[in-house]
């Protein structure tokens, strides 16, 4: 319809920082797989192995926060809401806060617990809040995994303890990744180092990040760790810096320290190299299209998201246009609702991405009334 054009880890067991010109294929990464994706355009840069078949151990639950969150963001959870641990629950073995069958915690406890502590049991009583059952939630994961487009993650469990047909890879976990950091709120657990889990007769469990980059390296603020025999050590990190966001994966690293290490290593290499550049803000209307049978005739449409470029630093921005295709509004509509799609083209004519446009109001159907007063507007204008 129209085009727009825009114009050290500071701790004993770490290391140092990475210098500004380090390249990616020197990296010498301990991991056996990795990969470091830019947040915004999802651009991937660096990866090693991103696509081998991996266990990924209690990374596993980023999936399962992303259900979570799809839940509570929908209404059909709510953080005050109560969850009743199960005797499945309080059995699970591996790292847990140690819940009893019959007590009784809120979903916002129980999210702290495992995006903190990781804990096995509290991932497993909410599975079972969620969707009645371990096996129906596992069924959801592997549908969000298929709606995600993921073809090398089959999951087996909600909390990662090594399973038959249970894995993933670097690059497949930087998308779940991905999507659950649209679900701002989960970095206000992801990024808690400790804290305290009340149980019901008063006493307290010490809650700890099992991300050390959490507290020693700046900018970090999720997301999840990973430990099995099979899986080795592995970490799902993102960090924010300079209003560029990233996503690291490391899978089988050989200690929890080379794990922090690879990660940091891949942070600083993107924070060093790297510069987030925001095409259109999707904060900035793209103008009017029209709605039918609505009180209102016109309606602003704005991008779902930023549309933004990642560059070197020394990288100069480019000029890019905008071709909006926007389909038929018809009232009465929700806010939010995805109402077409914008083209972001770059000055040789390449289309470099494609976003989804949203309105940002309610749209009322016309009453009568609304057609009347409209139809006088009409012919007062006329004469």
């Amino acid at each position: 319809m129209k085009k727009l054009i825009i114009s050290f880890l500071i701790g004993a067991f770490l290391f140092s920082i990475i210098p500004c010109n380090v390249l990616a294929d020197s990296l010498n990464l301990d991991a056996k797989s990795a990969i470091l994706i830019d947040y915004e355009s999802g651009k991937v840069l660096y990866e090693k192995d991103a696509d081998t078949r991996l266990p990924m151990a209690s990374m596993t639950k980023i999936m399962s926060m992303l259900l979570i969150m799809e839940q509570i963001e929908n209404g059909s959870l709510k953080y005050n809401d109560k969850v009743l641990i199960s005797e499945n629950a309080s059995g699970m073995g591996g790292s847990q806060v140690f819940l009893q069958a019959g007590e009784e915690y809120k979903v916002e406890d129980l999210l702290k617990c495992i995006a903190i502590s990781s804990a096995n049991d509290a991932v497993v009583a909410m599975a079972e809040k969620v969707s009645g059952s371990v096996d129906s939630f596992v069924k959801l994961m592997n549908e969000k995994a298929q709606e995600l487009g993921l073809k090398n993650t089959l999951f087996a469990n909600p909390h990662g303890l090594d399973s038959e047909n249970h894995y993933s890879t670097a690059r497949d976990m930087s998308l779940i990744a991905k999507e659950l950091l649209k679900h701002e709120d989960i970095l206000k657990f992801t990024s808690i180092y400790e804290d305290y889990l009340t149980k019901p007769d008063g006493s307290q469990i010490w809650l700890v990040n099992t991300n050390r980059l959490v507290r020693f390296y700046d900018g970090v603020d999720g997301l999840k760790t990973g430990y099995t025999p099979d899986a080795g050590y592995c970490l799902t990190a993102t960090a924010k810096k300079n209003g560029l966001r990233l996503i690291s994966v490391v899978m089988k690293s050989s200690s929890a320290d080379t794990r922090s290490k690879d990660t940091a290593t891949l942070l600083s290499y993107g924070f060093n190299s790297f510069k987030n550049n925001i095409i259109l803000s999707k904060e900035k209307s793209l103008g009017t299209i029209p709605v039918e049978r609505g009180k209102v005739s016109q309606v602003k449409v704005y991008l779902k998201e930023n549309a933004t470029e990642i560059l070197g630093l020394t990288e100069k921005v480019g000029e890019y246009s905008v071709n909006i295709k926007a389909n038929k509004i018809i009232a009465p509509l929700s806010k939010n609702s995805i109402v077409g799609t914008a083209e972001i083209i770059n000055n040789e004519g390449n289309i470099i991405n494609e976003i989804d446009i949203i309105i940002k109001e309610d749209l009322r159907k016309a009453s009568f009334f609304d057609y009347l007063k409209r139809n006088l507007k009409t012919i007062t204008a006329g004469k």
